[in-house]
């Protein structure tokens, strides 16, 4: 069994920038993917970022230069660290990870909220 659990967010003027966390309660190495997700109020939930086993990654092209995914297997943690934040950025960020035989987990979501 595999829990999430995201921190790091918070309340950040435009500009500024936040790392989020995603804890990992499990195998790691069991997870073929991991990635941020954003819902914001209104809309629908959108991929942020993923990296995939190997070190691959991609990013919504709203983020590209932005943001950064990174994976350290040795801390079982995932990480998005955001620059250069914008006031739509606001959302509640969420961590998500598939397993290698395919089941998909979630976090609880952190929020992130950027004043103009």
């Amino acid at each position: 069994q595999v829990q999430l659990v995201e921190s790091g967010g918070g309340l950040v003027q435009a500009g500024g920038s936040l790392r989020l966390s995603c804890v990992v309660s499990g195998n790691i190495f069991s997870l073929k993917r991991m990635g941020w997700y954003r819902q914001a109020p209104g809309k629908q939930r959108e991929l942020v970022a993923a990296t995939i086993s190997g070190g691959s990654t991609n990013y919504a092209d709203s983020v590209k230069g932005r943001f950064t995914i990174s994976r350290d297997n040795a801390k079982n943690t995932a990480y998005l660290q955001m620059n250069n934040l914008k006031p739509e950025d606001t959302a509640v960020y969420s961590c998500n990870a598939v397993h290698i035989v395919g089941r998909e987990y979630w976090g609880q979501g952190t929020q992130v909220t950027v004043s103009s």
